[in-house]
């Protein structure tokens, strides 16, 4: 299994699999906290090569083109294959079913980053597996692969299927992947040197709003938010809000105007 105690001091190999239209933050998120975990131990826990489908370079989402090591080999020596994946990766990625069926024949991990999720399951590589993706297409992911156990956590790990819904979900399970295989004290050290407090759980839901720290200044605000979230599809009234965290209906909207500049029904 990837996720349990490394018994050996030969570095992991990792392919990470980049389909054009892939984020970079995505990438960095999976790719970065393996470069630190060798730096912080001093010496090759890991080892990883980018490929793509062809081995031609790949366009990422904000216009970079990034080189590769070369095309994705079926049979090639890894230990685990990632793919790293976001817009349209549907279509950017429609050849690459077989290949991938063919590389999990040999019984190696295999991951999805974002929408490499989709990638996955239209291989039919998660079929009877739990996985999940990005916020912001789960519920279609979900209808498009009835076969597919879906949730909506942050992280998924199932046997040898794993999945990320995006950049710091991915952070996440990358750490929780060296603090199982190399320890608690390396998994911290990595986490500091991005100057990262881990504070998420696996199965956490992945928040539509990010309200960050804005919890601390005023949790009001936040459950508010939370409440608004968790009925997207049946939106609650403001004044059903407002009671429910315990203020009048203007009140909470003067406090939507003062630290978010827009009104609850907006």
């Amino acid at each position: 299994m990837l996720f349990s105690a490394r018994t050996t001091d030969e570095p992991l190999v990792i392919d990470l699999l980049l389909v054009d239209g892939f984020s970079l933050m995505s990438l960095a998120a999976t790719m970065e906290p393996l470069r630190a975990a060798n730096r912080v131990s001093g010496r090759a826990l890991y080892d990883w090569r980018l490929v793509s489908s062809e081995g031609r370079p790949v366009l990422s989402s904000s216009g970079v083109l990034l080189p590769v090591a070369g095309a994705l080999e079926p049979k090639g020596s890894r230990e685990a294959l990632i793919v790293v994946a976001a817009f349209e990766a549907e279509r950017r990625a429609a050849g690459l079913a077989a290949r991938l069926r063919a590389a999990s024949r040999a019984s190696v991990p295999i991951g999805g980053i974002e929408s490499g999720a989709w990638i996955l399951a239209k291989a039919g590589l998660l079929d009877g597996y739990r996985a999940t993706a990005h916020w912001e297409e789960v519920d279609e992911f979900a209808a498009a692969f009835p076969a597919v156990d879906v949730v909506e956590d942050r992280f998924v790990i199932d046997r040898n299927r794993f999945t990320a819904g995006g950049a710091t979900p991915a952070l996440d399970m990358m750490l929780h992947l060296i603090r199982v295989q190399h320890g608690m004290t390396i998994a911290l050290n990595v986490a500091s040197i991005f100057i990262y407090d881990q504070e998420h759980l696996p199965a956490d839901r992945q928040p539509i709003v990010q309200v960050g720290r804005l919890g601390f200044v005023e949790p009001r605000l936040t459950a508010a938010i939370r409440l608004m979230e968790g009925s997207i599809e049946e939106p609650l009234k403001v004044a059903r809000i407002a009671f429910d965290i315990g203020l009048s209906t203007r009140s909470m909207q003067t406090l939507f105007t003062r630290h978010l500049g827009t009104a609850p029904r907006a």
